[in-house]
């Protein structure tokens, strides 16, 4: 049988990538607030959206407010109250696997410390690509926001969904995607995710054995100067990124 797969803010720049790279593989359904015919629903208001996650195999979970700056009312209501319903709204209708689009700004942090901030400004120096410690799952979080901090709340309930309700929850720290799928500076060229690779990735998730319960994961292409581990993805997922955004060195500013 063909899985269907339904995407929570279908209309936003990863949502309308993955509804195009998937939409010839599965059934694809989703609701986003920017979309004005029936389906324009807030996922901040459960009762309003919760029948639409009915008969879905797979969820996949970005609706959210993608702003590093928002306030903490934005947040709050976009980012808080939409995950937490997004989840319930899963467990309602006897989803078995959710994808929850976290973000590298649970960790953003980390890039105040060496090597990582003079990566991300480009400043190398004596620095050798990978020859230093990589960020991964098992780091403690260090959001550098309201955003970070509501995907790294995310990433709790995700656990305790997986915990007590048996939801088999992957959250993949997302880096930087663009629609015209090109890094803009030099910190892109450490964190950028090819859309050919997070394409990858979700399909990995979405195969993934049933025993695979909870992972965090980074989503990033395998670029030269990435600081965020893939191993575990690797390992458990399969997840083998194959571009390289240093190929678009003489490209940024």
């Amino acid at each position: 049988m063909t899985k269907k797969i339904f995407i929570t803010g279908i209309s936003g720049t990863v949502g309308t990538i993955l509804s195009d790279a998937l939409s010839p593989i599965f059934e694809i359904d989703g609701i986003d607030a920017n979309i004005v015919d029936s389906n324009s629903h807030n996922m901040t208001d459960l009762d309003s959206c919760y029948k639409f996650f009915e008969n879905a195999d797979v969820v996949i979970d970005l609706a959210a407010t993608a702003d590093q700056y928002a306030d903490w009312t934005e947040i709050y209501q976009n980012n808080f109250l939409a995950t937490r319903n997004a989840f319930e709204a899963s467990r309602m209708a006897g989803v078995k696997k959710f994808i929850f689009a976290s973000s590298n700004h649970a960790v953003g942090n980390f890039e105040l410390d060496e090597p990582y901030k003079s990566i991300v400004a480009g400043n190398y120096g004596s620095i050798s690509n990978g020859d230093f410690d990589f960020i991964d799952s098992s780091c403690p979080i260090r959001p550098d926001g309201y955003y970070g901090i509501s995907k790294a709340l995310g990433e709790s309930i995700g656990r305790y969904y997986s915990d007590v309700h048996d939801l088999s929850v992957f959250c993949l720290r997302i880096g930087t995607v663009r629609t015209d799928d090109t890094p803009q500076n030099v910190r892109q060229l450490a964190t950028f995710l090819f859309q050919k690779d997070l394409v990858s990735l979700i399909l990995k998730c979405i195969e993934a054995p049933s025993e695979l319960k909870f992972g965090i994961y980074y989503g990033v292409s395998n670029n030269k100067w990435r600081f965020w581990d893939i191993e575990n993805a690797s390992i458990e997922l399969g997840y083998i990124p194959q571009c390289d955004a240093e190929d678009f060195r003489n490209k940024v500013r």
